[in-house]
């Protein structure tokens, strides 16, 4: 009689982990769930990984995608079916737009009971579908380590973005054949830019009179070679929305952020521009102005060479000269080394448009008592704070004031998400403490954004993350209370009740609490919270009438009453 067959000693999930921890994925954000119970276990028993536990799956999608952000490798997100992944949906989202890498796990109900409406069913390979890069659902264990290697080249090659796995629960813990060793994902080869379109878009950069660059996110590794290339072509710089930080801001070939409210003087040199390289930027209607920038030329031909990484987005904006399909980094260093006569240009005009429009000279004070103008908050923070920390910013309208007024000096040093979600800023700094400790991090909100995530601070106070949250508190959804002042002359649905007493809600979730109506208070606050051991919230009361760099509330209403 032959020998009962040995169980094999492994689990789906703890192969599953094995081939994640091999391909350098150090971190799990998640709220643990009944659906994955051994992926939890098995990713917290791993010498080289760490699990996360989160307060809301909204804060673990925005924590994967910006420790994506930072290092450039995926991280992952983990959510239980039907309200976990609901939850999740918006930080999963948020790393689609933003071109970043991340492998999400989606507990689904047991295999026997798939399709027939069981507790919290749902499709989720279709809800996840338009939002990922490819959504998948797996139905054999034996086959999870593998649809999990797959999943990590799909997020990390081409244009990078997430992708998400259902998996029924009961597959986690079935035992399956060991991996003799989980390989990494081969590396697939970047390609670059062919030497024949590389030597017609560098003539043409070079005959130009004013050629302009227009740097996104696909330039983030690429910051030498943009900085060699705008160097050799005499060639100004814009950044993209919320990508400020891929060009050094204080090089004299910088022109400015294309952001939302971009002023006009700033956007002179794009619109005078013959010649408009675009790196690794998918040209959207924020960077664009609302896709009329750049302009076709007089004689109605395209004034723009784009190169990005995937071909479905050369071209797919607006009509361009010359289309590339390359890596960026790899295209804009063979740009930077073809031998071309180039004509000296002077940009320190349009650069000193962009110094004018990044503080106002003086900084205004607020009219009211008590409150602080959203100027002055930005220029205390430039005094205090080193201009290496990384910036993590919310969704809102004081965010107009932070990106005109704080300056990116550094690479990734900021963490912005493109999709405009609220409730960003606090979770991605708890990741940016976790990847970088010994940095300074700041988080900078709206108090609309920190009531929607604020309860994260729980979890960097857990950790023992010493980050600095900055609430402009004004007590307004102030976007939405803009655009009903400015189009409908009254606004709904908008106020805050307040002022709240933020510094005690930190407090109560096991971090530090100060309130700040005057800059002094700020300044102290700001040097306190660098000192501090854990996380500190600093509630900075601020003026709900300085609405915009370039507008107030007040004003905006008037223009309906006169």
């Amino acid at each position: 009689m032959p020998p009962p067959e040995a169980v094999p000693a492994t689990t789906a999930a703890e192969q599953t982990v094995e081939v994640l921890a091999a391909a350098g994925v150090r971190r799990c954000y998640t709220v643990p769930g009944e659906s994955f119970l051994e992926l939890t276990d098995a990713l917290e028993r791993h010498p080289d990984m760490t699990l996360v536990s989160t307060r809301h799956e909204n804060g673990a999608g925005f924590m994967a995608g910006a420790e994506a952000r930072l290092t450039g490798r995926p991280a992952v997100a983990a959510a239980t079916r039907g309200p976990g992944a609901a939850n999740l949906a918006v930080g999963v989202h948020a790393a689609a737009q933003d071109s970043l890498p991340m492998v999400v796990f989606l507990g689904q109900v047991e295999t026997a009971h798939l399709g027939r409406e069981a507790f919290q069913e749902v499709d989720l390979t279709a809800f996840y579908s338009p939002i990922t890069k490819w959504a998948t659902t797996v139905t054999r264990a034996d086959r999870l380590a593998e649809v999990t290697a797959q999943a990590v080249r799909v997020a990390t090659t081409g244009r990078p973005g997430p992708v998400a796995i259902a998996v029924p629960g009961d597959l986690f813990g079935q035992r399956v054949t060991p991996l003799m060793v989980p390989p990494p994902p081969p590396a697939a080869p970047l390609p670059s830019i062919d030497a024949r379109e590389r030597d017609r878009i560098a003539s043409w950069l070079a005959s130009a009179r004013r050629p302009v660059i227009i740097a996104g996110g696909g330039a983030r590794d690429a910051r030498d070679a943009l900085v060699r290339t705008a160097e050799r072509f005499g060639a100004g710089v814009y950044t993209s929305w919320r990508r400020q930080d891929v060009f050094p801001n204080d090089h004299p070939l910088y022109l400015g952020h294309l952001g939302l409210g971009c002023p006009a003087a700033t956007l002179r040199a794009l619109e005078e521009a013959d010649a408009v390289l675009v790196a690794g930027s998918r040209l959207g209607d924020v960077t664009t102005q609302g896709y009329r920038l750049p302009a076709i030329g007089a004689d109605g031909t395209s004034r723009v060479a784009q190169i990005d990484i995937d071909p479905a987005q050369v071209g797919s904006s607006m009509p361009v000269r010359f289309g590339v399909v390359a890596d960026v980094a790899r295209a804009l260093a063979a740009l930077a080394d073809v031998e071309v006569e180039v004509t000296e240009r002077a940009w320190s005009e349009r650069h000193h448009d962009w110094e004018r429009s990044t503080l106002p000279s003086p900084v205004p004070d607020s009219g009211a008592p008590g409150l602080l103008h959203p100027w002055q908050v930005v220029a205390a923070m430039r005094r205090v704070l080193p201009d290496d920390a990384i910036v993590t910013n919310d969704a809102g309208n004081f965010a107009a004031f932070l990106h005109r007024g704080w300056i990116y000096r550094h690479p990734r040093t900021q963490l912005a998400s493109t999709s405009g979600a609220m409730g960003y800023a606090v979770p991605a700094a708890v990741a940016a403490k976790l990847v970088e400790p010994r940095r300074h991090v700041v988080a900078v909100a709206g108090d609309g954004g920190v009531l929607m995530t604020g309860q994260e601070l729980e979890t960097a106070a857990r950790l023992g993350l010493a980050l600095t949250v900055v609430v402009f508190q004004n007590g307004l959804y102030g976007t939405i209370a803009m655009h009903q002042a400015r189009d409908l002359g009254r606004m709904a649905a908008v106020d805050i009740s307040g002022p709240l007493d933020l510094a005690s809600y930190a407090r109560g979730l096991g971090a530090r609490g100060v309130t700040a109506t005057t800059v002094a208070e700020l300044e102290k606050a700001l040097v306190s919270a660098a000192e501090a051991e854990g996380p500190t919230l600093v509630d900075v009361r601020t003026d709900p009438d300085a609405i915009s760099p370039s507008a107030t509330l007040t004003g905006l209403l008037a223009r309906h009453r006169g």
